[in-house]
């Protein structure tokens, strides 16, 4: 480990074979995604089976499957979500608060499939700006909303202005009760393909438990300031920017500045562990849940990553979001991502792990991770300052469910609050009444 040399991964056999769910959309489907949908979870947040059902149906009926034609595939989702989105209106111009909130949620998780994993042609983009305003349509009529926030980006290097913009868009949730003390600051930072749309899902619980929350998007996704053509240091500018915001808020009383904790998921995992080493002072606990910080760019592991546990092609989508590939039609950019992604972006080859990082850090993920590999978390803990960490046995990406219960557990014992944190799980799927 800690080299571009080919090791014996612990997922063993799973890193050459091909999944079965990428032989088509109908396995994807029937496989992976429709028992997820019942569940009313990742990649479905606010999304119904009533809603996903016929359109999945129509697109096993046309027979796509890979290599996907990323317009296609989007607009097949577009006329559900037109027509939740026209009654979610209607809803709206009759003052149905709470009808109107759900419909165009639900609408915004069609556009969500529609982009998914990453924007990578016109209709997939037009989709992440329809996903954008029926979210924020949406969440705005939520008992405690959701609001959109623009923080200036105030740190981004002037030489740089079309790879580093202006402007750092997020999710603002504060607490819907008021208290004598400035609450805690929780940062939900995005992963690949699930943006500051969808991780607002887990907003209005931790608001309900006197937490405020900020969703931010990492580099290369989303609308982030970092765009995929931006240096792999430009994330470090970015904090700056959030840190000035996060003491402007401490000194109006809205935040306390010393409780601000850093929750990562899955690609977002690695920019937290990133973050825990380049600015150790802005936060007082760091979560990397599913994050790699190595052996995810090796090229050995990227090799057949298009082919394993993602529902998509993941090298592909990594090639995007890091500049190599936008249009996922571009084998060449793809093969020099490959090619380049270790020695560019691991966090052992450019020393980060090496570096003074905040007073803790919690490391969890799933013991057969075939997405990043469970011998980073290892070789995290081998590095730098002690840190905690929970595998999760016989779980894939992430360690799900288990994982969001050891996540919160701890998050409660860092900040020191009391009440019982699971209650923040029971928001996750929300009623369908409408």
């Amino acid at each position: 480990m800690g080299s571009s040399e080919d090791i014996t991964y612990i997922i063993g056999n799973a890193l050459h074979q091909t999944a079965e769910h990428h032989e088509s959309f109908e396995k994807l489907w029937t496989k992976k995604w429709k028992p997820l949908c019942e569940m009313r979870v990742y990649p479905f947040m606010f999304g119904t089976p009533q809603d996903f059902e016929p359109v999945a149906q129509a697109i096993i009926a046309k027979g796509l499957k890979p290599p996907y034609d990323w317009d296609e595939y989007a607009s097949m989702f577009f006329p559900k979500a037109e027509e939740l989105f026209k009654r979610a209106e209607e809803a709206e111009g009759k003052e149905e608060r709470e009808k109107a909130a759900e419909l165009f949620l639900r609408s915004s998780a069609l556009y969500r499939i529609s982009r998914f994993p990453i924007p990578r042609s016109p209709k997939q983009r037009l989709a992440w700006q329809k996903n954008k305003e029926a979210f924020y349509r949406g969440a705005a009529l939520l008992p405690t909303p959701i609001l959109p926030l623009q923080i200036p980006h105030t740190h981004r290097s002037p030489s740089n202005p079309t790879t580093e913009l202006s402007v750092i868009q997020a999710n603002l949730c504060l607490p819907s009760s008021s208290a004598a003390t400035p609450p805690p600051l929780v940062i939900l930072l995005t992963g690949l393909d699930g943006y500051r749309t969808e991780l607002g899902i887990w907003q209005p619980g931790f608001s309900a438990q006197g937490i405020a929350t900020l969703v931010l998007e990492i580099p290369g996704t989303g609308d982030s300031p970092c765009t995929a053509q931006s240096a792999p240091d430009a994330v470090d500018r970015f904090w700056d920017s959030v840190a000035d915001w996060i003491g402007e808020q401490h000194s109006r009383g809205t935040i306390d500045k010393s409780r601000v904790v850093l929750w990562g998921f899955s690609t977002g995992g690695f920019y937290a562990l990133r973050a825990a080493h380049t600015h150790p002072a802005l936060f007082k606990a760091v979560v990397s849940l599913g994050g790699g910080c190595d052996r995810m760019f090796a090229a050995d592991w990227l090799a057949n990553a298009d082919k394993r546990e993602y529902p998509f092609d993941l090298c592909g989508a990594l090639a995007a979001k890091f500049g190599y590939d936008p249009s996922g039609t571009d084998p060449a950019g793809r093969q020099r991502f490959v090619d380049e992604a270790y020695s560019k972006y691991s966090l052992v080859v450019d020393g980060t792990l090496d570096k003074p990082c905040c007073e803790r850090v919690l490391l969890v993920n799933g013991e057969l991770d075939e997405i990043f590999p469970i011998e980073d978390l290892w070789m995290a803990l081998q590095h730098g300052r002690a840190k905690e960490a929970r595998v999760v046995k016989g779980r894939k990406h992430m360690g799900e469910p288990e994982s969001f219960r050891v996540v919160l557990r701890w998050i409660w014992g860092v900040l020191e609050l009391e009440g019982d944190p699971m209650v923040l799980l029971g928001g996750l799927a929300r009623e369908v009444k409408y």
